[in-house]
């Protein structure tokens, strides 16, 4: 390593102000520096590898040979600051801040209600904004194409593309707007309530109050960094870091010096490809040379025969030029740039196109690479440099393994890369298949070319190229070679499958797994290809009339759908719901869509989360040690060499802690044993979290494995390994029905677990106190009152010493109810033993390995019915894999089975539920607890029953619901009539009946694509099974000024729980919301409060609110009595001079719950959400994908206390629910070690996924009585109605399956993954793939349910 002489300035600006920084290391970020160095705060940290856009920000930097300003949305977290001198960043804080000056992009995503939780909001504005920059007047493809990158896990993403929308150029949308009228209005016959009523509004927000955007007021690039780029430096910048030199040569002379000197340097640019390896694979390079400022490696030169571009172009600006080249060129020319294009637009997210070169991106060699196929095919040549003098190698199969002899040497760097032009009678494809559509590593990817000789459908040449089928990208060499002088023609498409089969061949222990879906895709994209080609052959032949010349083959109509991708179309939609009454008072918000309180500091980065709360005095970082075994004893822990590293200060181990570890079967820090990868064995406490999560490297476990170690549900089945007694609910006679049926059906069902994913990991602060043991835990956690018990119990103090403080949590969805007391107490522990203040963030990928998710569910169902479709029997036998320990496991359990009837009566019934015991991490609570998994073995079920009668689903359905005033199987009375008219509603809103007559038209008509359509009724219950848990209150202070405090038990976790409270408290005491604040949930304001959970919080928390209110307003009556005319101020004086007391705690006792499972009876739920949803999708059968066209939602919400919030719950939770059916599968090694442990290999929904068209409906004029203002608790319900994808998916599925003649059972499994809906569609392409013998190798993954 070179000697640490002294480092040169690093200078660049922003938000305007320039940073000189003197001692900048090459391992730091941009994201760690703005939050640590800058305490700029609003750039959050969520992945920590460009995958999720949370950390974006806008970096300007003036292009050399434009000398235009030119701005990029990057994400901060790849992004070194070496990298950035000369460079202006900005980011949410210099766009606009609620103390000075909004801009239009943040003002418009809140009052859009486009935030919940908040924490993507900063990264959405940021890229919202940055098109702006470069696109005052966007359209809406560049917005949805900007927005790719950004994740969401609350909203939904519609109302943020609303808010973005603002700022387009008028587009598709509704012609008749103007007129207050939308033709989405109309239902079939306009018969629906919802059409006729003059009550009902379709605005959750007013345009016209919006200010317009000015560009002119934006921040100007700082002169001096123009002045610089004007006249640059060309001396080489070093900066040395404490293990990393970065050296940033300025001329490129220089850099060739350099790069002989050190052959073994990368070269980096955008840091996408190196910065993850080094992250996740600890790759390690101490001399980095950055080539940034080399103008050579960006020139752009256009020949006759081809174009050169220059290595270090960003594949964004690859992209402009190539879209410029293709719009110059005549067709025949531009085959292999149109190919590139097609790539660029889905290839990883915008921010990463912005940072990533063509020259990186070619030189990494991944084998997932989008482009390397297109490129071999396409006969590219790359230019090479050295100080020796410059040569030309091909990109070619050879160079793309890495083979010596084809590659760059050590001192040689990419300069260029050459692209020649297509030459009519040539046909250049690509093709990829990934997990979604967007922002997505590909599955297989390819690039096919061909050359016919002139005028005849001869093979001239051939070149197929694959990527994801091998550790490199492969090319299909010898069958190419044995297809030349061969035609166009079916027998040659057999030939060439089998062939390809046989060269590119996968074993079955392939890393990634999916082993016949990829071989599957390797011949469906070469049949694709063969189709594509026969269509242009076609349209070039016909001018060619040759005597006695051969007829192609020709193409039905039918296989023509094969040739069309799915568009990326902006989804466009209604949100319907009651206005209040007119004679409400203006200044009473219940009912209104007020937007979220903590909205604009969302948008501007102001909005304080757990690790945005300032460093304290003395504070240490703490990161934990996990266990790498799934299950063995402890033998040994070596800390020696961790305690080594400078700055650690100590490891906490079991034997620190002074109370009590947990439970006999629940440990925090494990003792002697380990009973899966990820559980928490010791953590290190050191001054910076760099420090800590190096030493954590250092410690030495030893293991003895233990047996039997078990994964799945099948495995724990067979060693009897539950976690509780089955749990069982009957009614009727089960045997006899049986026997009196038509016919019966059995069937399985595989539910795949699911991951929590909140935006913001598991992060904890505790501050000990000086005196008195006391302590401070600010924590993003549902229950405080739960990791102060915790705390508590772990420490060996009493409760009263410790306080929870929780602002707001950015996500939970019922993954921080359990987990955050386990981090607190480990915490808590660390700043007792060191007497420091100690903070705990968890990186994503530990996150994900240690915490647990939704249980994965495999179902057994047994149905018995008459040929006409009515049920008349079902037995459904559940297992759920539980995990390690007992967590929740035994209530998911139980609520699954209380569930599973869904919307159905049937008469004879038996439901029976298990938790299964593994050594996976434990389960816990998700959002819809057992309900999304068990109701879709109900369906399921439903479905089958149809396939066998010949019926559509819909009528089955139909016919076994509930149409009465009746008892649940748990004996429960309730009243069906809002489930029938949401069934209606939805049936009549989305067209149903004659949707499902178009998609049967379209099915006939197309052979590779086909479209299903679902609908789905629910009855979601509400709440806790026990009274206790229903138990609410609050504290609300009214201060001599008039304004009011208001505390309550609930936390902030997006639902916009505060602001409902603010609605009722404005509307008890009379006064307008700008009177009343919530500063935070403690435990000391309102102490043994319940986790908010169970879409029951702004419920119980409600009546609370509303009970303190009435309480101060009875005490304040004689004063208003007195003096009717008096203001609130006046009154509120009067009431401190007179000695009234003007503070009150709120208490609601709950709802009645309980329930009986000795006697299987019970009235567990205060109530019942009804909801029904409708939805449409298109597969592709040759590659497993598909899109959403439209769904229809319709929710019985009675009187919402905020239509724009509960829309936005139901919203986020049916595209939640869409994740859990489609795309979010979980990984495990036969090991049990988690593989998808970050945005990058574990897909949630992206802005992409939402359906073409998206409309929500709330139930108008339907009341309850026992809730707050008749309002309904809507947080969880929706999950489940985003299965009406799922079975649009199954349905389009049989579809093909009845074509093709095959069986139409066939075992559900969900997520409906592209790989499970390709299987599925068997065809003579999944016929020919060679199939492995399980037994005979190991597989690179296992399903645990």
């Amino acid at each position: 390593m070179p000697c640490p002489s002294r480092s040169d300035e690093l200078v660049f600006f922003v938000n305007g102000r320039k940073v000189i920084e003197r001692n900048a290391d090459p391992e730091v970020t941009l994201l760690s520096f703005l939050r640590k160095n800058l305490r700029l705060t609003g750039t959050k940290y969520a992945c920590g590898r460009g995958g999720c856009g949370a950390c974006t920000v806008m970096v300007s930097k003036r292009d050399p040979t434009s000398q235009e300003i030119r701005h990029f949305s990057v994400t901060a977290c790849l992004v070194p600051i070496c990298s950035l001198y000369g460079a202006a960043v900005t980011t949410v804080e210099g766009v606009g801040s609620i103390k000075t000056r909004l801009h239009p992009v943040q003002e418009r995503i809140a009052k859009s209600h486009g935030t919940q939780c908040g924490f993507c909001t900063p990264g959405m504005v940021m890229s919202m904004y940055t098109l702006l920059r470069n696109h005052p007047q966007p359209s809406e493809e560049q917005l949805l194409e900007a927005l790719a990158g950004n994740l969401c896990r609350c909203t939904g993403y519609r109302p943020i593309l609303a808010s973005g929308k603002t700022f387009c150029l008028e587009s598709n949308g509704c012609q008749q707007k103007g007129t207050g009228k939308c033709c989405l209005d109309l239902g079939e016959n306009d018969s629906s309530s919802l059409g006729r009523k003059s009550d009902i509004c379709t605005e959750l927000f007013v345009k016209e109050e919006f200010q317009p955007l000015d560009p002119t007021q934006e921040l100007i690039f700082p002169p001096e960094l123009l002045r610089m780029a004007e006249d640059p430096e060309n001396r080489t910048l070093t900066f040395h870091g404490e293990r990393v030199t970065w050296i940033s040569p300025g001329t490129f002379k220089d850099l060739l010096e350099l790069k002989a000197k050190h052959p073994e340097a990368p070269l980096i640019l955008g840091n996408t490809s190196l910065g993850p390896a080094m992250r996740s694979k600890g790759h390690f390079h101490p001399i980095l040379l950055s080539p940034a400022r080399i103008s050579e490696l960006n020139v752009v030169s256009k020949t006759n025969d081809g174009l050169t571009i220059g290595a270090g172009c960003s594949l964004a600006h690859v992209k402009d030029i190539l879209a410029e080249r293709v719009s110059e060129l005549p067709e025949e020319k531009t085959q292999t740039y149109r190919a590139l294009l097609k790539h660029l637009k889905s290839l990883a997210s915008q921010q990463i196109r912005n940072m990533a070169s063509l020259g990186g991106h070619i030189i990494s060699r991944h084998s997932y690479s989008d482009l390397n196929p297109i490129l071999a095919v396409g006969n590219t040549t790359l230019n090479l440099t050295s100080e020796e003098g410059t040569r030309r190698i091909p990109l070619s199969e050879h160079f793309l393994a890495g083979l010596a002899s084809a590659d760059l040497k050590p001192e040689e760097i990419l300069e260029s890369v050459y692209i020649p032009h297509s030459q009519k009678w040539e046909f250049v494809s690509a093709f990829r298949q990934a997990q979604c559509q967007h922002n997505a590593l590909p599955d297989v990817n390819a690039g096919m070319r061909v050359l016919f000789k002139e005028g005849t459908d001869i093979i001239e040449d051939l070149s197929i190229t694959y990527g994801g089928v091998g550790a490199a990208t492969v090319s299909a060499h010898k069958s190419c070679q044995q297809l030349l002088g061969r035609q166009w023609d079916e027998l040659m498409l057999d030939e060439a499958c089998r062939w390809l089969l046989d060269e590119v061949s996968l074993p079955g222990w392939a890393p990634g797994g999916r082993v016949e879906f990829k071989r599957t895709l390797v011949v469906s994209f070469f049949f694709k290809f063969y189709l594509q080609v026969l269509q242009e052959l076609k349209k070039l032949i016909k001018p060619f009339p040759v005597p006695n010349s051969r007829h192609y083959p020709e193409i039905s109509d039918r296989f023509l759908s094969a040739l069309e991708d799915f568009p990326g179309t902006v989804p466009q939609g209604v949100q319907r719901y009651q206005s209040v009454d007119s004679h409400q008072p203006l200044q009473d918000p219940v009912g209104r869509p007020v937007m979220h309180l903590s909205g604009l500091k969302h948008a501007t980065g102001e909005a304080e989360f757990c690790d945005d709360i300032p460093m304290v005095d003395k504070e240490l970082h703490m990161a934990l040690v996990t266990s790498t075994r799934a299950y063995a004893k402890i033998i040994s822990i070596d800390l020696s060499k961790a305690l080594e590293i400078p700055g650690v200060v100590d490891v906490i181990t079991a034997k620190d802690i002074p109370g009590t570890n947990g439970t006999e079967d629940d440990k925090l820090l494990a003792v002697d044993e380990v009973l899966c990868v990820g559980q928490i064995i010791c953590a290190v406490v050191a001054e910076t979290d760099v420090q800590a999560k190096r030493a954590i490297e250092k410690i030495k476990i030893t293991y003895e494995e233990l047996e039997p170690i078990i994964f799945t549900i099948e495995d724990a089945i067979k060693h009897n390994s539950f976690l509780c007694p089955e749990k069982k609910l009957e009614q009727g006679n089960i045997e006899e029905a049986f026997e009196k049926v038509d016919q019966i059906v059995e069937g399985e069902v595989h539910v795949g677990g699911q991951e929590h994913f909140y935006m913001e990991t598991q992060r904890v602060l505790v501050i000990p106190k000086t005196e008195d043991k006391e302590l401070d835990i600010y924590v993003s956690t549902q229950d405080p009152a739960h990791v102060q018990k915790t705390v508590s119990s772990t420490l060996h103090i009493p409760i009263n010493r410790i306080t929870c403080h929780v602002k707001r949590v950015g996500g939970g969805f019922g993954g921080k109810i359990g987990r955050p007391a386990v981090f607190g107490a480990i915490a808590a522990v660390g700043a007792l033993k060191t007497g420091h203040p100690i903070r705990l963030v968890l990186d994503r990928e530990d996150d994900m390995l240690i915490t647990g998710g939704r249980h994965p569910l495999f179902g057994k169902y047994k149905v018995g019915f008459m040929n006409n479709g009515r049920i008349k029997a079902l037995d459904i036998e559940c297992f759920i894999n539980g995990g390690c320990t007992l967590d929740d496991s035994e209530l998911v359990t139980e609520f699954l089975i209380l569930k599973l009837e869904n919307a159905y009566k049937i008469r004879n019934l038996r439901f029976r539920g298990r938790a299964c015991l593994t050594n996976l991490p434990s389960n816990t609570a998700f959002r819809g607890f057992g309900f999304p998994q068990g109701t879709l073995v109900t369906e399921s079920c439903i479905t089958a029953v149809a396939a066998k009668c010949g019926l559509p689903p819909e009528k089955i359905r139909e016919k076994n619901m509930y149409r009465t005033v009746d008892k649940t199987i748990y004996k429960q009375a309730f009243n069906p009539e809002s489930l029938i008219r949401c069934w209606n509603e939805c049936l009549d809103t989305s067209s149903f009946h004659n949707r499902r007559m178009q998609v049967e038209e379209f099915n006939k008509k197309n052979y590779w694509k086909k479209r299903g359509i679902a609908v789905i009724p629910m009855k979601f219950s509400v709440g806790f099974a026990a009274t206790s848990y229903h138990q609410a209150a609050a504290l609300v202070h009214i201060y001599t000024d008039g304004s009011v405090l208001v505390t309550h038990g609930g936390n902030e976790l997006g639902q916009g729980i505060h602001t409902k409270m603010l609605q009722v408290a404005s509307r008890e005491l009379k006064i307008p919301m700008s009177y009343l604040h919530i500063c935070e949930t403690s435990t000391a304001t309102v102490p043994n409060t319940i986790a908010t959970a169970a879409s029951i919080g702004a419920d119980t928390n409600g009546r609370a609110v509303q009970n303190a209110c009435q309480i101060l307003l009875k005490r304040l009556e004689p004063i208003i009595k007195k003096n009717p005319e008096g203001t609130w101020e006046e009154w509120i004086e009067a009431a401190f001079e007179q000695r009234i007391s003007l503070s009150a705690t709120g208490y609601f006792r709950g709802y009645k719950a309980f329930m009986d499972w000795e006697k299987g009876e019970g009235d567990p739920f205060p109530y019942y959400v009804y909801g029904a949803a409708c939805s449409e999708v298109e597969i592709d059968c040759l590659t497993g994908a598909h899109k959403k066209i439209r769904t229809d939602i319709v929710m019985d919400a009675c009187c919402s206390l905020n239509p724009a919030i509960d829309i936005g719950q139901i919203e986020g939770a049916f595209i939640q629910g869409m994740g859990l059916y489609t795309t979010e599968e979980l990984k495990y090694s036969p090991e049990g070690v988690l593989y998808s442990r970050g945005p990058d290999e574990y897909k949630i929904p992206t802005i992409s996924d939402v359906p073409e068209e998206f409309n929500v409906s709330l139930l108008p004029s339907s009341q309850t009585p026992l809730t707050i203002y008749s309002s309904k608790g809507l947080g969880e319900s929706g999950m489940f109605l985003g299965s009406s994808v799922f079975f649009a998916i199954t349905d389009a599925v049989a579809a093909a399956r009845k074509e093709r003649d095959i069986a139409e059972d066939f075992t559900v499994k969900s997520p409906a993954t592209p790989e499970w809906v390709r299987m599925a569609c068997a065809d003579r392409f999944t016929e020919m793939i060679p199939r492995d013998d399980p037994k005979t190798f190991k597989p690179w993954s296992i399903t645990v349910a």
